[in-house]
């Protein structure tokens, strides 16, 4: 027996919304920068960066447009996605 909220999940396609950084308050946007790269990291090659540094180089790429942060209906969570691998 499944329950509804599987259910629920089974029948609808993932919908994502983009949320506007400009509308975040600044300690809620570096909040979800620092949970992405906690949850999963970035790829920064062989360089080693500290926290501190992977926020700034996150939050530069969402303040410039080439990152979006993204809430997804169908797995109740939040991204940062590249824009142009997102908008494909």
């Amino acid at each position: 027996h499944l329950s509804i909220r599987r259910q629920r999940q089974m029948c609808i396609r993932d919908r994502y919304m983009i949320i506007p950084w400009q509308e975040l308050p600044t300690e809620t946007l570096e909040n979800i920068v620092e949970s992405v790269i906690l949850r999963e990291g970035t790829d920064y090659g062989s360089h080693e960066f500290s926290l501190e540094q992977k926020k700034q180089h996150l939050l530069n790429k969402i303040h410039n447009g080439s990152a979006v942060i993204v809430w997804s209906e169908l797995h109740e969570s939040i991204d940062i996605k590249d824009k142009m691998e997102f908008l494909k």
